[in-house]
This record gives structure tokens, sequence and C-alpha cells, in this order.
């Protein structure tokens, strides 16, 4: 069965071992909606077998929170139409250009298009994608639209951030409960994985202005408000801490200055990661 969030709001985990993301349904008195579409054909299936046995309104609409590949590859399998941000469009556009066998995986992680960990975990969700169809999305948005799902609404809005640039969220305000995709995530694809202060505070206030309960995220557990707040909290501050440095020692050493103390792993990564992110401008 899918884990319950809220009345109308249920959600599949993510599963790490093949970088499943976590799916969305959200469901009204007149119709449902799924958030995200799945890594693969069977994560897709998987997910519309669990949501076939429950007594609810059918399921008319996919919302798509941006372009990597585990959010859009089951696309065609739902077969549902899908909504997403206009950027989110054009990036699916490109990715229906390009083959997926493993010599073209292993050709674009050689000149940097991909990244090593994507290309194995596209290889161990699909073993075999000679059959693997991409899908456009069938309506865009630019900024934010409102869905009114029959007792309960949606709001989807672009917010960008580092992950992805064409980055939305899902907002379900009667039951306070927002789908955050992998906005909040560091920048993957530009090297060394990367943080950068200005974006991220931007991101931060486009999502601290909705109340909400529980948010989910992509690749973690759910967090309500206090966990994810705090989350927030911690990058920014250490993003705050770092300023415009572009080396880690001096980064590393201001920390320690400020917080009396030795960054611990977690904190040393976003040290890291904003060091990173100077270090690209």
């Amino acid at each position: 069965m899918l884990k319950k969030l809220a009345n109308r709001v249920y959600y599949m985990p993510h599963y790490a071992d093949t970088d499943r993301p976590a799916l969305g349904l959200i469901c009204g008195d007149a119709f449902s909606v799924i958030v995200d579409s799945g890594n693969s054909p069977a994560h897709a299936r998987d997910f519309l077998d669990l949501v076939e046995k429950m007594d609810i309104p059918p399921v008319k609409f996919v919302v798509i929170t941006h372009w990597h590949w585990d959010h859009i590859f089951g696309m065609k399998t739902m077969n549902l139409l899908t909504i997403s941000h206009e950027e989110t469009k054009k990036k699916l556009d490109y990715l229906k250009t390009l083959k997926w066998d493993d010599a073209a995986l292993d050709a674009r992680v050689e000149s940097g298009e991909e990244i090593e960990f994507c290309r194995d975990m596209i290889k161990l969700e699909m073993p075999k994608r000679d059959r693997l169809e991409l899908k456009l999305p069938d309506l865009t948005f630019t900024n934010e639209i409102e869905m009114d799902l029959g007792g309960v609404t949606c709001v989807v809005e672009h917010v960008g951030g580092v992950h992805a640039k064409d980055s939305s969220i899902i907002y379900i305000p009667d039951e306070k409960v927002m789908f955050l995709g992998d906005c909040i995530y560091q920048d993957f694809y530009s090297g060394e994985w990367s943080y950068d202060q200005n974006e991220l505070l931007i991101l931060v206030d486009k999502i601290k202005k909705y109340d909400v309960n529980t948010y989910v995220t992509g690749h973690q557990d759910p967090k309500n408000r206090e966990e994810m707040w705090n989350f927030f909290d911690e990058l920014t501050s250490i993003g705050e801490i770092v300023g415009n440095e572009v080396l880690l020692e001096k980064a590393v050493a201001r920390f320690k200055e400020v917080r009396k103390t030795v960054p611990n792993e977690e904190q040393l990564e976003y040290i890291q990661n904003f060091v990173s992110g100077n270090q690209k401008k």
C-alpha cells in the first residue's frame, strides 16, 4: 500500500538501491493527480498497481517536478496527461534525441554530459532499454498554476534552485503537504557537487512562504516542519560562514572559529559544497 501523509495525500517511498524517487498521489473528489512518473516503466507500473487497488477518483494528470531521468522515465507507461514547467518540456525534448544503450550512456559520462552515478543507476534499474520511449509533457506553465481536484486544491510553482533550474514544487494547502522533488539538493552536473548561497536563499524564501506541516523530498523520508526548517537554517548558516571563500581549508577554519567546534561529516560536506559553488563563479 501507499503510505498516507494526510487525508487526501499519499506517497510511495524512495528506494535508494536503484535511485527510485518518492512518488506522490493527491486525491480530490473529482479526480486525482500523481506527482512524478518514476525512474522506469517498472517503477511507474509498481506505483499504478498500488493506485488501482485504492478506492479513489480516477487519476487524470501527472505533474513532473523536474527533468532528471529518475522523475520522467515512467511518463509513457503512466499514459496520462502530463503537466510540467515549460523549461522541463524543453529539456525532455532534448532527451528524446538521445540514445540510452550502454555505449551511449558510457560516452556521455566520458564527455561529462552525464554523471557516473546516474549512468550506473539507469543500468541497475533498467538492464534492457531497447524499448524505452520518452514522452513530452502535454501541458506547460511559466510561473505557477492552481488545480482544483474537487474538495482539495494543489498549487504547482516553479522555484528553480541549483539542482535543476526547472524545478517545481507541488503544494496542497488543504492538507499542508508539499512535494519538493529534488529542488533542495546540490548541483550534481557541473563538476564537484555544489551549492550557491544566493540561489539557495532565494529558493528557501519561496518554500518558506507556504504553511506546510509535511515536506516530501525525492530521495529522503518526509520531514515535518521543524525538521525541514532546521535543515534550511543549518544549510544557510554554513553558506553564510563560508561566504565567498574558495579554499576548503580556510572555510573549515572559519567554521571552527564561528561555531567553536570541528565540523561533523555532514557539515564538512556542506562546507565543501559551498566552496565548490564559489569556485565555479
